[in-house]
């Protein structure tokens, strides 16, 4: 599913315009990624947790000449499924 048939199911389910809908998913979007770039963690009962983790500084190797390369540190978003996102699956 992409974010176009993620807005149309919003709208399907949820009896909204297409336009609605789509500012909706957006404004959701947009929360959780303005609160990962402050460093909270999203916590969503029952689907799930997005949280931000360190990655530190690497060395590598460039897996066509075996050149060794640096890989800086950085961030990672991470999502840990809940238990209620991982039974309905299951």
């Amino acid at each position: 599913m992409n974010k176009n048939e993620l807005i149309a199911a919003v709208a399907d389910d949820a009896g909204l315009s297409k336009a609605d809908s789509e500012k909706a998913v957006n404004a959701v979007f947009d929360s959780i990624t303005g609160a990962l770039k402050t460093g909270d963690e999203v916590r969503l009962m029952g689907f799930g947790n997005f949280s931000v983790a360190q990655r530190a500084a690497s060395e590598g190797r460039n897996p066509r000449t075996g050149e060794k390369i640096k890989i800086p540190a950085s961030k990672q978003v991470k999502f840990k499924a809940g238990k209620g996102l991982k039974d309905s699956v299951n």
